[in-house]
Order: structure tokens, then sequence, then C-alpha cells
């Protein structure tokens, strides 16, 4: 399966179908959250976070590739992942794109 981050088909035996739309989203454990707001008070990375958007992503595009085997798809044009949230106890991230088929090409004798 190919997840392609381009907006247009490379080759032209490409045939686009439609968006794919794949939504995660992650629960923080409650004592690392606590640990990672002491932290924005004093600075720092939130590494806990950054973790866990890490797994989010990694589970978006996972999801992604799964739907477009799914229903047919030989891959993903037009990848993209959305702005990953941090939300109160957890993050949230979309990951889209529009499922392709390689077009059949008639052997000519």
């Amino acid at each position: 399966m190919n997840l392609i981050a381009l907006d247009q088909p490379p080759r032209p035996d490409i045939d686009v179908g439609e968006l794919l739309v794949v939504v995660v989203v992650y629960a923080a454990n409650i004592v690392q959250d606590v640990r990672e707001n002491i932290r924005n008070l004093v600075g720092g990375r939130m590494s806990h976070y950054e973790t866990l958007i890490s797994k989010a992503i990694e589970q978006g595009l996972s999801d992604l590739e799964a739907k477009a085997a799914a229903q047919g798809y030989d891959g993903v044009l037009g990848v993209k992942i959305s702005h990953p949230v941090v939300v109160d106890g957890g993050v949230e991230v979309i990951v889209y794109g529009n499922g392709y088929r390689l077009a059949v090409q008639e052997k000519t004798s």
C-alpha cells in the first residue's frame, strides 16, 4: 500500500477515488498529564505529549491504509495530517487523503 503526499496523480494511469478520513483520539495517562501540566508552568519539552502525538499519527496512517485496502484502493494520494490537538487529557489527530486505483491497461498484441 502506498500513502502519497501529492495532490495530483504522479502518473496518468491512476484513477483517483473518494476522500478517506480517519480520526484518532488517544487518552493521556492522568499521572503523566499532571506532570506535563507542572512542566508547563516551569517550561521544557513535554515528552509525554510528543510521544502521544507520534503514536496517534502512526495509528492514523495505519488506519488510513487499512481503510483504503478495505475499500479496494491500491493506495492513498494527497495524504495530509491535520494539526494534532492536545485536548484536556488526550490528543486528537485527523489523517486524510484520496483513495486511488491503478488503471488496468489493456494489452495490445
